[in-house]
């Protein structure tokens, strides 16, 4: 009988029609990114975080890089993100969200923002370079900014990564967990690096005030979160209904679109107390205010 097997399936070195066109359009965005960072055509756009026990005072906002193709508009982060975790491309992006974060401070000391980055750039001179030198010239910088470090990233490289934050500390900067929840983790690892702030995964978030099996798993984070000491901000949050949830059982930021979308224009003048206390909510939290 005839083999019916795809010779693509048969010999591994040669690939697919799909996989050549999927290869070249990821070719295509990497090329379109670099273009970006090139030209500096790029923005960052704010989103707040606020407490859930008054919903009104926004404790910090979250930067988010925006790369803009030859026509300004948006290159999804999605398409791009996860190719350039191990490139120095996704180094260069970390550089320019770290470079605007730190500008926006400078100009606006009143607030308290949070920048992503990949742990990977602990390693990067660049990167290290860009933060020193502007700790060196504003010292007081590093009291408002939060740096904000995914789970799998902050598991890849954890020795590299803890005498960076125990420096940084020094300097009065935050680290936040990002993605808590979102998969599998490695508790000694993460005890060690003693994260501030813990942020739940959004995939938790979402009905979180209807559906049991999305309760229990919020809740086990939460608790895993709490009896860590960490301070506790639910991403994604979109309904009432969730951020009441999420309040009761002990979260004490919320951000999402109920809130809020990533804005490039913010309006910085909705920050109004900085850091509020907040002793109960920080209580209920099992950490510390952010």
């Amino acid at each position: 009988m005839k083999d019916k097997t795809s010779k693509f399936d048969r010999d591994p070195d040669l690939a697919s029609p799909l996989d050549v066109a999927m290869s070249a359009q990821d070719r295509e965005t990497l090329a379109m990114v670099a273009s970006a960072l090139r030209e500096r055509r790029m923005r960052l756009a704010f989103q707040p975080v606020v407490y859930a026990a008054d919903p009104s005072v926004i404790g910090f906002f979250e930067g988010y890089i925006r790369l803009l193709n030859p026509r300004d508009q948006v290159i999804p982060a999605r398409d791009f993100m996860g190719a350039v975790e191990q490139q120095e491309l996704g180094r260069e992006i970390d550089c320019a969200a770290l470079q605007m974060g730190l500008m926006v401070l400078q100009r606006n000391p009143q607030i308290r923002v949070s920048v992503n980055m990949s742990a990977r750039s602990v390693g990067y001179q660049p990167w290290v370079k860009i933060l020193r030198k502007a700790l060196r010239e504003t010292p007081r910088l590093g009291h408002s900014l939060i740096l904000e470090i995914n789970e799998a990233s902050a598991l890849q490289v954890p020795d590299v990564l803890k005498p960076f934050m125990a420096e940084m500390r020094d300097h009065g900067i935050v680290f936040a967990l990002d993605d808590f929840g979102a998969g599998m983790t490695s508790l000694r690892q993460l005890r060690d690096l003693r994260f501030e702030i813990a942020k739940i995964d959004g995939a938790l978030v979402r009905d979180v005030d209807r559906v049991a099996d999305q309760q229990m798993m919020a809740r086990a984070a939460i608790a895993l979160a709490q009896q860590m000491g960490m301070y506790l901000v639910a991403e994604a949050v979109e309904t009432e209904a969730e951020a009441n949830w999420l309040r009761d059982a002990g979260v004490g930021c919320l951000q999402g679109y109920l809130f809020g979308a990533p804005t490039v224009t913010p309006d910085f003048r909705a920050f109004r107390h900085g850091r509020p206390n907040l002793p109960a909510e920080r209580g209920k939290a099992g950490g510390r205010s952010p």
